[in-house]
């Protein structure tokens, strides 16, 4: 089954228990964090502190996307009995097997995350160690962004060499995903979708993710 992953980027931060709490409600499978340092992307969101603040507040498990610069300095922060994946963007890591490494020996899952520009090759030797590729699908920085269409051919790619190399990790996408172009991700091979501004910004959140849901739990 594919699962909808919204993003907190996008909620409304006073708010914030309330908005997950209707996600929940209305079938989310798990909680998008972006965390933004203001180096590694030109953008500061939140940190763990507020990820945290949310333990206990929602049975859903935490997708945290590190966006940041050094990761590897930052990681236990982002543990707790609800993480079930940290993604560190290739770009990041200088010694990207030790930081899935890492990741992985506190008892959560490992992903890795390419920006648009960034060619599959960069995993060759990784695909058997992660739990999850997270294609970028916008420059990441800033929600509410276009998607850019070639992501679409890179999560074939992907999810043929994944077939063909009889790995099992989850191929996720982020960015610009609307209604209109969920269906044609998930029929590229994509797993988990994020979906930030298209949720949040919506005029009724519980209705917008059951028409996600609708799509991807069929």
């Amino acid at each position: 089954m594919k699962q909808l992953a919204p993003s907190i980027l996008s909620a409304d931060f006073s708010r914030l228990g309330e908005s997950v709490g209707i996600i929940e409600k209305a079938g989310a499978d798990l909680v998008h964090v972006d965390v933004m340092d203001g180096h590694f992307v030109p953008n500061i969101s939140f940190g763990s502190a507020v990820m945290k603040s949310l333990c206990g507040r929602t049975a859903m498990p935490f997708d945290v996307h590190l966006m940041i610069e050094a990761p590897d300095m930052y990681l236990e922060e982002f543990v707790t009995d609800q993480t079930e994946y940290i993604t560190v963007h290739q770009e990041a890591c200088t010694h990207l097997n030790r930081t899935v490494q890492h990741i992985k020996s506190m008892g959560v899952k490992a992903g890795v995350a390419l920006n648009p520009a960034t060619s599959l090759s960069a995993l060759d030797y990784m695909l058997e160690e992660i739990d999850m590729v997270l294609v970028m699908s916008v420059n990441p920085g800033f929600g509410g962004q276009k998607f850019i269409s070639s992501a679409i051919d890179k999560i074939r790619q992907l999810d043929e060499l994944r077939r063909k190399g009889g790995y099992d990790f989850k191929i996720e996408v982020d960015g610009g995903i609307k209604l209109e172009n969920i269906r044609q991700v998930t029929d590229a091979g994509v797993d988990i979708a994020v979906a930030g501004s298209s949720v949040f910004g919506a005029e009724d959140v519980d209705a917008r993710v059951r028409e996600f849901t609708e799509i991807l739990h069929k």
